[in-house]
């Protein structure tokens, strides 16, 4: 029996749960921690999105992600590992009102994770490589994840239950080939946190001037180490990813009223003409006419 008809019967049990606590379309925030489901009834056009640090598997229907020009598609049976903030091009690719894209989202508790990477063996781990991990979930951690949302259906077991859960999920995670992605979230003294240290700055501050080299220092880190570590974990530059959270926060801004010009300057433009030009070359059109097709 193959590994996709072996999954079908914990990924029937997986998309139960998701459809009994997804009324809306698009995000629930359910009661459990860190723990958002999705539903998805059609396919979309291209949209950003910024992931956390998290883990997402796919139950149903498809969906791809485009980082720093690298194509990931997920899809029944695989999950996602985002080990950094990274700003994302999405796209839903196989969903309808019949047979939806459904999804969960585990944001990764750092803290629990080093407990459980230090109740196991010593194991060797492999570079980090890519701006996300992608990989088949085994049907142990299919079972979990189902476990984990079924607990929805006895809320007065979540404080307790989740949290033994979600180590368990960490546990069967950390025996994929995908585990070095956990590993550069745990570890707290390698390049991959010091990297991740200046990502959250450039989060936080994606509207202030950008100087490679004070970002470097934050990062304890030299120039051309920070550029090669950033790259290799986010598929971007410093400045490309710091353009690309300038543009998102500027559509959210203009999604919610402003015009172009105010929202070139509040995320930190100083050029309105620049700010055009890039705007247009990330999302296909200039403002103006972006904001006309969302709202037509």
């Amino acid at each position: 029996m193959s590994d996709a008809l072996d999954q079908t019967p914990c990924l029937g049990n997986l998309c139960q749960g998701i459809l009994a606590y997804t009324p809306h379309v698009g995000e629930n925030i359910t009661p459990i921690t860190g723990l958002s489901l999705y539903r998805r009834i059609a396919q979309t056009p291209c949209y950003r999105a910024i992931y956390d640090p998290s883990l997402t598997l796919f139950a149903q229907g498809a969906k791809a992600v485009n980082v720093g020009g690298v194509d990931y598609q997920g899809m029944a049976g695989r999950f996602l590992i985002s080990s950094v903030d990274l700003p994302v091009q999405s796209q839903v690719i196989e969903a309808s009102a019949e047979k939806p894209l459904l999804s969960m989202l585990l944001s990764i508790d750092s803290s629990m994770l080093r407990e459980v990477i230090a109740q196991r063996e010593p194991q060797p781990v492999r570079p980090v490589q890519g701006a996300l991990a992608l990989g088949q979930a085994p049907l142990s951690l299919i079972d979990a994840c189902a476990r984990l949302v079924g607990l929805l259906d006895c809320p007065q077991d979540i404080g307790f239950m989740a949290p033994l859960i979600q180590r368990e999920i960490y546990y069967r995670l950390l025996q994929t080939p995908q585990a070095a992605r956990l590993h550069a979230i745990a570890s707290a003294s390698d390049h991959s946190h010091r990297t991740a240290r200046a990502i959250g700055w450039l989060r936080r501050n994606y509207d202030q001037p950008l100087r490679i080299e004070a970002l470097a220092d934050l990062a304890s880190m030299g120039v051309s180490t920070l550029h090669h570590h950033f790259r290799a974990m986010t598929a971007m530059s410093p400045l490309q990813y710091q353009k690309q959270l300038r543009l998102q926060a500027a559509r959210e801004k203009m999604i919610g009223g402003l015009d172009a010009t105010g929202a070139a300057y509040a995320v930190g433009y100083e050029s309105v003409s620049q700010f055009n030009r890039e705007y247009a070359r990330l999302f296909g059109q200039p403002p103006l006419r972006d904001m006309r097709a969302l709202k037509a």
